[in-house]
């Protein structure tokens, strides 16, 4: 009996052992992380400040003795991240999106080679020093959102290497210096967000990005004329709000036919505010407050001015505006907020403002 048992013994062990293996290879080809991706998170989580991990945040749940994509929904790997399926068979990250409550380091501590990557969003977090040029490799980018922690130094032009970038959200930081001329290459960029920050200079150029909607500058040191020339004519709102800009309106904004929202309040502008604002195609919020506007410019016998605006809002307030108050603002027949304290208007209030704001207003 003994000679036929160990033979049937060995054949069913040595059965097990091809299973386990051939389990394993399966696990290794079809299902397992890409090694390299996995270095990756591995730096960036090295990189932190370990004191700002808190428990049950997502970061506290990477435990890199499992294998990352293989163990998402379960206690560990439970957020942070998303994995899928490319070409070569193995899981690739395509997401880091990290939840704000508070992480502190570096993004210098990583290679960032993440080729796949389409999503880093690390915003409302306390990151901090310069941002490293290596985020250039993450040449499948289409989102990147650093805002609202505590970067600095300059914007690096390498990111204008990201080609396929769509939105791009470095606000509040503490960027200082030029917005980066490499960034007219961003061809795809549908959305740049870079307000409160120490931003300084003139806008470059970025006239060539025609998918560009969206840009805000706000609260920045950026000086020189009002970029409209500089800018695609693709924008639908563009606000430049407490800056360092000085010069007249160009007279060339009419220009920017798919514009909804123009906000260029508290800066050092002066002049005249030219009509074509008045009766532009679709603009509908216009907010140039706090400047040094003299004039409206209203063309002599036109009765009809304002009839085809599409204003909504408008605010014209704590300028140096003079001559009488031009009753053509009272016959836009969208305006239902409309802001003239602390100018130098003098004369009568015509009779039209008195319908309208019992009408509307």
């Amino acid at each position: 009996m003994s000679k036929h048992t160990c033979p049937l013994r060995l054949s069913l062990h040595f059965r097990l052992l091809i299973v386990i293996v051939f389990s394993k290879l399966f696990l290794s080809v079809d299902s397992r992380t890409y090694r390299g991706d996995i270095k990756v998170l591995k730096d960036l989580r090295n990189g932190l400040d370990p004191w700002s991990v808190a428990p049950g945040s997502c970061l506290s749940s990477w435990d890199f003795s499992l294998d990352p994509c293989d163990h998402l929904f379960s206690d560990r790997f439970t957020c942070g991240f998303r994995c899928d399926r490319v070409v070569s068979g193995s899981a690739r990250v395509t997401e880091i999106t990290l939840d704000p409550v508070g992480y502190s380091g570096s993004l210098a501590s990583t290679t960032w080679n993440l080729p796949y990557l389409q999503t880093l969003d690390i915003s409302d977090n306390s990151f901090s020093g310069s941002v490293p040029d290596s985020l250039s490799k993450l040449i499948r980018l289409q989102r990147l959102s650093l805002s609202k922690n505590y970067f600095s130094g300059e914007i690096p032009a390498s990111l204008g290497s990201l080609s396929h970038l769509e939105e791009l959200y470095l606000d509040s930081n503490r960027f200082q210096g030029p917005v980066p001329p490499s960034f007219v290459k961003l061809i795809n960029l549908h959305r740049l967000e870079i307000q409160q920050n120490n931003i300084s200079g003139e806008f470059p150029y970025l006239g060539s990005l025609k998918n560009l909607n969206f840009i805000d500058a706000s609260d920045n040191n950026i000086s020189g004329e009002v970029p409209s020339s500089t800018l695609p004519k693709s924008l639908v709102e563009l606000s430049v709000r407490n800056n360092h800009l000085q010069g007249n309106l160009p007279d060339n904004v009419g220009g920017m036919e798919f514009l909804q929202v123009l906000d260029l309040s508290d800066n050092m502008l002066s002049g005249p505010v030219f009509s074509v604002l008045f009766d532009h195609p679709s603009l509908q919020q216009l907010t140039l407050s706090h400047n040094n506007f003299t004039s409206l410019q209203v063309p002599p016998g036109d009765d009809h001015m304002g009839l085809t605006s599409k204003l909504i809002a408008l605010d014209l307030s704590h300028n140096e505006l003079r001559g009488f108050l031009p009753a053509f603002m009272a016959s836009m027949p969208e305006l239902s907020a409309l802001s003239l304290e602390h100018n130098k208007f003098t004369g009568m209030i015509p009779s039209q403002y008195a319908l309208k704001s019992s009408c509307s207003w």
